[in-house]
Formats: structure tokens, C-alpha cells, sequence
């Protein structure tokens, strides 16, 4: 089988010849990497991702270490270079009146999306929206004004919420016709423990339209694959109901990993799992190693993908990255050839 089909036969609740896995870091972590293997092309062969993410994301330099995403966000990144922090929201007020939104078309999403297809077609194939409704939101109007504004100003936020859906969606249409085999919404609802704002807020504002989305990507032949960050397994029958197929980070801290890939195997497959949080900067690479077993061990029956719970941070031992990514090649089915 190649990685593409293992990765569906876990989407599909069948159990898969081992268990798959795809890994990502930050570009501190990724340097560790490279210079240890001795370039990016051989940091990739011994990777073997099975996943491939095909970003909508673009960003434009602003100048003094920031850079201005499509919706006009302007990211601080001189601290964090991966993602960055909000400098300048667009909607200071809660209104969309004098605010274009973005051509959802623009050729700049879509140009290299032909090339990565075919240079990546053993992989499975994901286009991932990024910031996809919530976070969004509240990147473009401030979190706080747009807590307030779930009171205060009830209908402006069902405007946005449907606005930034409706985005979505003419990309998820126009990706119907390509070879990608899912679409990767990112949302972090959750907290350590419970959500941001609730469940009654999110079943208010931000489930109909999810609603809507994943209905248009399901209905389009693709999979549908969620990352979220933190405690949210409290929505997993929600998300199953309209369509989710697959939840990423999985975080061992705030969610009984084990139980849920029993409750659920079969009904929607994780991605994730293994700690950034305590295990991979904290333990040794033999604690590494051992979470790694466990977790494959969990997952050898389906329903899983390997990954640390997050992107792999630069504070993480070299020694622990290769610690998991030695392990995941030794299961006794996995042939790379």
C-alpha cells in the first residue's frame, strides 16, 4: 500500500497493515533536524510523512518582523517566528461596513497546487484553510471584543462567522476538482481545561456553520480533518454528526487518549497523541520510545495516526526527536520500499 492508502484505510475504520504517522516542527526543530540528517531532502526520506498539507496560508512582508496575512492581519513575529502575535486587527468596530473581504479565488491560493499534487501524489494529500471560523474571527476583530461581541452583538458575529464560511467554501469547491483527498480546517476552541467560550456559545455561533462546511466538503468526495488544540472531546459526537473524519492534536494532557480511541475507533481516527507538553522536551529518549510503543500499540487496530500533539518545538533534545522517528520505522509491517 502506498502512504495515501494506508492514510485512507485508517479514515475508512479499517485496520491498516501498521500504524501511520506525519510529523511537523517548528523552524527551530526543523533546523536540529536538517543539520543532523545534512540536508532537507535527506530530512524528508527518513521522515516518510504520510500526510501532506498544501497551505491557503500567505502572508506579505510589513517590514520590522511582521508580516500582513490575505485578510489584512497584520503578525508580529520577531518573538515567534512560525506563527507570530495579532499586531493590527481590521474590524476594530463590530461591523463589516467598509471592509472588502478577500477573493476566495485569487489565483495566489491555488498556483502551486498542480506541482505539489503530482510532486507528492504517494502522500495524503490535505488543503489546509488554516485559521478556518473562530480563530478567524477573532484574528481579524481582537478575542476580547469578539467575546463581547457573542452578547452584545449577536447578529454581527453570525455576519462574520457566515462570511468567513462562506470563504471557505468557494475554496473547498474549487478544490473539489483536484486531487486532494481532504480539507484541513484549524480551529482551537479548547483550553487546558474546557472551552474558550463554552459550549452554548459554540453550539450557537460556531457549529451551523460548521456545519455548512464540512456538508460542502463531504459533499465534494473529500475527508474532512479538524485540528483544535486543547480540552474539546466534549464535541467529538457533534463533529461526527456533521461529517468530521479525522481530529488532530490529540493532546494527552487534557484528553484520555486511550479511552477515547477505544469509544470512537471506527466512528472518527486521531492524529496526535504523543506529548509536547511533558514527554518530548522533558523526558529522555527512552521515555520517547516507550510512549511511542504505547501509542502504536493503541493504534494498531485503526483509528490512528501517529504525530506529537503539536508541532515539535526547538526546545526539544535532538536525541527525543529521533527517539519517535526511529520507532515509528521499526514496526514489524512497515517496508519503506
Amino acid at each position: 500500500m502506498t502512504r495515501r492508502e494506508v492514510i485512507r484505510c485508517v479514515l475508512d475504520g479499517r485496520r491498516p497493515p501498521y500504524v501511520p504517522w506525519s510529523f511537523g516542527f517548528t523552524r527551530e526543530a526543523w533546523e536540529k533536524l536538517v543539520g543532523h540528517y545534512g540536508s532537507i531532502a535527506e530530512a524528508e526520506v527518513n521522515l516518510y510523512n504520510h500526510i501532506y498539507d498544501i497551505s491557503a496560508n500567505h502572508f506579505e512582508d510589513a517590514g520590522n518582523d511582521c508580516v500582513r496575512d490575505i485578510f489584512g492581519v497584520v503578525w508580529d513575529r520577531s518573538v515567534d517566528k512560525d506563527i507570530g502575535v495579532v499586531k493590527e486587527y481590521v474590524l476594530p468596530e463590530p461591523t463589516l461596513g467598509g471592509y472588502e473581504f478577500p477573493d476566495p479565488l485569487d489565483e495566489r491560493f491555488f498556483a502551486a497546487l498542480p506541482g505539489e499534487i503530482e510532486k507528492h501524489n504517494e502522500c495524503f494529500l490535505e488543503y489546509d484553510l488554516g485559521f478556518s471560523l473562530y480563530e478567524r474571527a477573532w484574528t481579524m476583530r481582537g478575542m476580547e471584543n469578539l467575546m463581547v461581541d457573542f452578547y452584545d452583538h449577536p447578529d454581527f458575529a453570525r455576519e462574520l462567522f457566515r462570511a468567513i464560511a462562506d470563504f471557505n467554501i468557494a475554496q473547498v469547491r474549487f478544490v473539489a476538482n483536484t486531487e486532494v483527498d481532504a480539507v484541513y480546517f484549524g480551529d482551537d476552541w479548547g483550553q487546558q481545561i474546557g472551552l474558550q467560550m463554552g459550549p452554548d456559545i459554540w453550539r450557537e455561533f460556531i457549529f451551523p456553520e460548521l456545519k455548512r462546511m464540512f456538508g460542502e466538503t463531504r459533499k465534494a468526495g473529500k475527508y474532512v480533518a479538524l485540528h483544535s488544540c486543547g480540552d474539546v472531546d466534549e464535541l467529538f459526537d457533534d463533529l461526527i454528526a456533521i461529517g468530521l473524519n479525522c481530529f488532530n492534536p490529540f493532546q494527552p494532557e487534557v484528553m484520555d487518549t486511550e479511552a477515547l480511541l477505544r469509544k470512537y475507533r471506527g466512528k472518527l481516527a486521531f492524529y496526535g497523541g504523543l506529548s509536547t507538553q511533558k514527554i518530548l522536551p522533558y523526558g529522555t529518549a527512552g521515555d520517547v520510545r516507550k510512549e511511542t510503543k504505547r501509542l502504536l500499540t493503541l493504534g494498531c487496530e485503526g483509528g490512528y495516526i501517529f504525530a506529537p500533539a503539536h508541532a515539535v518545538e526547538g526546545d526539544v533534545p535532538l536525541e527525543n526527536m529521533l527517539a519517535f522517528i526511529d520507532t515509528v520505522r521499526e514496526q514489524p509491517s512497515f517496508n519503506a520500499d
